[in-house]
């Protein structure tokens, strides 16, 4: 395995170098969505950009799957090459990548043949149905280039090369800020420009992966023969679950907080926590993203036995995240006018919406990062059990409790207090789990 970045020995310095690539991934592909936001707002309008908000719900449960195959598969992948078995990881690493692909083109097929149904089940109204639709159908026509991006851009760090993933995310993001100004601007083709930007933006990355993991024969990870293996795919989606749950929870809260805001405060609501969203994938790409860059890390470390680096990969990850949980709460309250201001005019009914709530509601940025960190940690040590459990506690069960519960007990106050509550309590659960393993995996 000599050809193989993951076993060599990490410092504090090597460690943040081999992960910052991931994080910058992460961060520009936090962008795709919010460049189409800015775009939409802009050139089409306010209601068009709380109507595509509607169908993100649907991308969301996409993104979970195709996540929870990569994150599961990788971590058992990278594994079988610490204990020494490279021919075996890559035929595993090809069959999940099958997989991926076919499970894209099925949900593609299903969701376009009952696709007014499904915005209607959303909530979606009247007024934002016919530019939801139109988003969402196209969308969709590139949701097997989302599940092929959403896998490679795990396996680029699995097979050592998170800088080669970075530069396909960022050609990636490029490739959709241009075409979003281009098909939105010049040629008028306003929420299909943004849908097609965005999937030709997915496709970028894929293709590159494609290329690579085809052509390179040296590297640790390529393609190979395959075989059918149902119960690897099993152990795959058990290990992946938290990241799914965690997904799946966005698609489940996205779904709850349109509804409420829409009760509360109509399309301009919507508008309004969809903006503010945007700041919570920006930030929560920052703690993913060096998540999903240690986390092969940990994964081979441990496959390898070797927990004196263990320890030290996690003791600087804690310290991290703590850190980056301070800077990014100070930075967003900072930034927050301005930032606003990208989207809707300043003084406008969603520019004041916005920065009545934002105060409360970033309060999350303070905690999230932690049981990001842990969730990811657990997977990557292979206990997808423990992993979903934090993801469970923290992205569903609490924060579908708060935003049922505060709303009633609170009213406007309860909506936005809801999540970094959620958030709060998540945390105790993570530090929890954290202290019972660090004797059991050995990073104590």
């Amino acid at each position: 395995m000599e050809n193989n970045a993951l076993a060599r020995s990490f410092t504090r310095t090597s460690l943040l170098r081999f992960a910052m690539p991931n994080i910058i991934m992460m961060v520009f592909l936090s962008l795709y969505t919010i460049i189409d936001g800015i775009f939409i707002s802009r050139f089409v309008g306010e209601l068009a950009l709380s109507a595509t908000n509607m169908f993100y719900p649907v991308t969301s449960i996409q993104l979970a799957l195709s996540i929870m195959l990569g994150t599961g598969g990788s971590a058992l992948i990278v594994m079988t090459m610490g204990q020494g078995d490279p021919a075996t990881a890559r035929g595993q690493f090809t069959f999940i990548t099958v997989v991926s692909l076919l499970l894209g083109m099925f949900i593609s097929i299903l969701c376009l043949s009952h696709l007014e149904r499904i915005l209607t089940l959303l909530g979606t109204s009247s007024a934002q149905m016919a530019y939801a639709q139109s988003y969402a159908k196209y969308l969709l026509y590139f949701s097997p280039m989302l599940f092929l991006q959403g896998v490679f851009q795990i396996f680029f760090s699995s097979a050592g090369k998170p800088v080669l993933g970075l530069v396909a995310i960022m050609a990636g993001g490029v490739t959709n800020m241009v075409l979003d100004f281009l098909l939105m601007g010049p040629l008028q083709l306003g929420v299909v420009g943004a849908a097609l930007a965005t999937g030709i933006g997915y496709s970028v990355p894929t293709i590159i992966g494609v290329i690579y993991f085809s052509c390179n024969r040296k590297g640790s990870l390529y393609f190979t023969k395959f075989h059918l293996d149902p119960k690897f795919l099993m152990r795959c989606c058990s290990n992946g679950s938290s990241e799914m749950v965690s997904n799946v929870a966005t698609a489940v809260s996205t779904f709850l907080f349109n509804i409420i805001f829409m009760k509360f405060w109509a399309e301009d609501g919507v508008a309004a926590i969809t903006i503010l969203s945007y700041f919570q994938f920006v930030f929560s790409a920052v703690f993913m993203g060096f998540s999903m860059g240690v986390a092969p890390v940990i994964s081979y470390k441990y496959g390898a036995k070797d927990k004196e680096q263990l320890q030290r990969i996690c003791r600087f990850s804690a310290v991290f995240i703590l850190g980056c949980s301070v800077g990014i709460y100070l930075l967003s309250r900072l930034v927050i006018g301005d930032v606003l201001v990208i989207f809707t005019d300043r003084g406008s009914p969603v520019y004041d919406l916005a920065i009545s709530g934002f105060g409360i509601y970033a309060l999350q940025f303070l905690f999230m990062g932690f049981s990001i960190f842990a969730s990811s940690m657990f997977t990557a040590l292979g206990n997808g059990l423990v992993s979903a459990l934090i993801s469970i506690s923290r992205t569903f069960l609490f924060l579908v409790i708060c935003l049922l519960l505060f709303p009633v007990l609170w009213g406007e106050t309860g909506v936005w207090l809801a999540v970094p509550a959620a958030e709060l309590l998540g945390i105790l659960i993570s530090i929890s789990f954290f202290t019972w393993g660090r004797k059991t995996y050995g990073y104590q």
